[in-house]
């Protein structure tokens, strides 16, 4: 048992960096003007919110809503 703590703690990186590229991945494909440059600067749902906003004009409400129902409770 104590051998399975290690490799769950070592896992969770990897975990986290893979859902950060499919979510930056899904982001890109919805909202077509960023660029990967702009992509790989986003660091939390607030600052996605933002750019899109800044970016299309939308309504911030509508944004975090869209933003929301995409991340489906996960994070970059």
């Amino acid at each position: 048992m104590t051998n399975a703590a290690p490799s769950s703690a070592a896992a969770k990186p990897e975990n986290a960096a893979e859902t950060r590229k499919i979510v930056l991945k899904e982001i890109g494909a919805k909202w077509g003007k960023f660029s990967e440059q702009d992509l790989s600067a986003l660091k939390n749902r607030d600052d996605v919110v933002t750019q899109i906003v800044a970016k299309y004009g939308f309504e911030k409400q509508q944004v975090q809503s869209d933003v929301d129902s995409l991340m489906k409770g996960r994070h970059i």
